[in-house]
């Protein structure tokens, strides 16, 4: 196997045992070459599932639950087809994250208009983010099933920096609303004692006065007293 294959699996096995995350895979193509060359490396029980080589279409669609219509209209070679599979795999496997590789390793495309070395790799996760991206390698069949792995790889470290990036964004985000709530408050609780203060200040005295001449106030009770009384 080639040398910088070797070490892009070693890197994606690193992440996977730091995070503590279990893979499952959904190939094609490469059929079972990916499964491979991951498990080639010790101690794959603690975090690979299962694998599915679903190289008909029937199972893709059987296997995997690859939507059928959608399979037919966009062909076994394309971005959704390459998403549907890894979201099967997932679901299938309950793992923590999926790749799925479909594409045309040659040395004929059997029909399809896409041409040979044409390979889409999917990337689902528990998360609930996928993703696909597409490449086109020229070579053997035996060669393009080699490019089409580490295109997977580096495809599913590529797809887990950028989720990575943009929940780091998110929380960025979910802090800096936190702290405008929080500030926008302290500015409302301000204008209001502040206005109390100003309705306090200009509120007049409502002092109350008594005079004889008010009516039907008693202030007091009258005690007569005479000497002798005790």
């Amino acid at each position: 196997m080639d040398a910088n294959i070797q070490s892009a699996a070693a890197k994606l096995v690193r992440r996977l045992k730091e995070g503590d995350y279990s893979l499952t895979l959904a190939e094609s193509c490469t059929g079972g070459l990916l499964a491979s060359t991951l498990t080639d490396i010790a101690g794959a029980s603690s975090w690979f599932k299962k694998s599915w080589i679903t190289y008909a279409n029937e199972a893709k669609v059987r296997e995997l639950g690859v939507d059928q219509e959608e399979l037919a209209s966009k062909g076994a070679v394309s971005a959704q087809v390459a998403i549907m599979m890894a979201k099967g795999a997932l679901e299938r496997a309950n793992a923590d994250f999926a790749i799925a590789v479909t594409g045309i390793a040659g040395p004929t495309n059997e029909g399809s208009k896409k041409p040979v070395g044409t390979v889409y790799v999917g990337i689902a996760s528990m998360h609930g983010w996928a993703n696909a991206l597409r490449t086109q390698i020229g070579g053997t069949r035996a060669e393009n099933k080699a490019g089409f792995v580490h295109f997977a790889l580096l495809t599913a470290m590529k797809c887990w920096d950028d989720a990575m990036v943009r929940k780091d964004e998110e929380a960025k985000e979910q802090m800096n609303a936190l702290e405008e709530a929080l500030r926008l408050e302290a500015e409302r609780e301000a204008e209001r004692e502040r206005r109390d203060m100003e309705a306090r200040e200009s509120a007049p005295w409502q002092d109350e006065a008594w005079s004889e001449e008010n009516e039907g106030e008693e202030i007091g009770l009258v005690v007569e007293w005479t000497e002798g009384e005790e």
